[in-house]
């Protein structure tokens, strides 16, 4: 396409979700209510860990970003999703969309990493229990979720800049109920290959990556108990590694659930986006609380304090 016949475009419109407009105000109470959950759900997890000091070790240090990580993730496309679905408006500004994928890109990334550098914290304290506080000590725990803020952020801004070279033409309808890196590819009347390569290569071993590490801590700590075939020792380790399992197993489990078993392209990407950007954060909560004795006594602790001063 010739640049005479290129537009400059000044805002995409989002689709949303696939629902007939007499659904609107039942998922918009639904949604409303998982987003809320997500961040009261997490704000309560990142307070108990700051407030109680018997929580203050490398897990529920990784946790504490994780639970940020999720509040951010939900908040940076679920508000606006709920605003279009009650005012009916799909418009999003160019800055905005832009603003968007970058900052959902950042706060996906993140929460990948600190899934793997979770597992590896496992992994030390079940396979290294005496050197477990000299394997994680708090330079190494600061520095790995720092390396993964940074790796997430160079990640997010080569996308970014890369996207925001490309032309964009008539066609400004995104099939999607936020900006997504992918939907608005398709949109440009560029030569989006070198975009496709990047994709291919630098993200794809971003998401291999620490899937890899997550396994194969996961596959030493199985050794490990294996070498040890006693109750309680199988008892402490699924006590120990079996919150984050499943939520590692719920991240990435629904995602090739979705894409494998769903019929539409458009429909997987959209189930995908639903589970691990609303559905994931608002249960990492209740897993990590339900399942986790420190926790539950934490909050006790935190609900007893609080009947005192009444």
């Amino acid at each position: 396409m010739g640049p005479e016949n290129q537009s400059s475009v000044s805002e995409f419109l989002l689709l949303g979700l696939p629902i007939w407009p007499g659904q609107q105000r039942g998922f918009f109470t639904l949604f409303l209510g998982m987003y809320l959950t997500t961040v009261l759900g997490n704000l309560l997890i990142i307070l108990l860990i700051r407030l109680n000091s018997r929580l203050h070790t490398p897990m529920y240090f990784f946790l504490s970003h994780l639970a940020f990580s999720d509040i951010s993730l939900s908040s940076v496309t679920v508000p606006k999703m709920l605003t279009n679905m009650q005012t009916r408006q799909q418009s999003i500004p160019y800055v905005g969309c832009i603003a968007q994928m970058y900052f959902f890109m950042i706060f996906a990334g993140i929460d990948n990493f600190l899934l793997a550098v979770m597992a590896y914290d496992r992994y030390g304290a079940i396979c290294h229990p005496l050197h477990y506080t000299t394997i994680m000590r708090e330079g190494l725990c600061v520095l790995l979720v720092a390396g993964s803020w940074i790796l997430s952020c160079v990640n997010a801004l080569l996308h970014t800049l890369l996207l925001v070279r490309l032309s964009f033409c008539a066609d400004n309808t995104i099939s999607h109920f936020f900006c997504d890196l992918a939907a608005l590819l398709k949109l440009s009347c560029s030569d989006t290959s070198i975009n496709e390569l990047v994709i291919f290569y630098e993200a794809g071993m971003l998401l291999f990556l620490p899937l890899c590490i997550i396994l194969g801590s996961y596959v030493r700590i199985g050794i490990i108990i294996l070498r040890v075939p006693s109750t309680k020792g199988l008892f402490k380790a699924f006590s120990t590694c079996g919150s984050h399992l499943f939520v590692v197993s719920l991240y990435y489990g629904t995602l090739v659930g979705v894409y494998f078993f769903s019929s539409s392209w458009d429909s997987k990407d959209i189930i995908a986006s639903v589970m691990y950007m609303v559905v994931t954060p608002m249960l990492n909560p209740f897993i990590y609380s339900l399942r986790n004795r420190d926790i539950k006594q934490a909050l006790e602790m935190c609900v007893k304090k609080v009947n005192f001063f009444k």
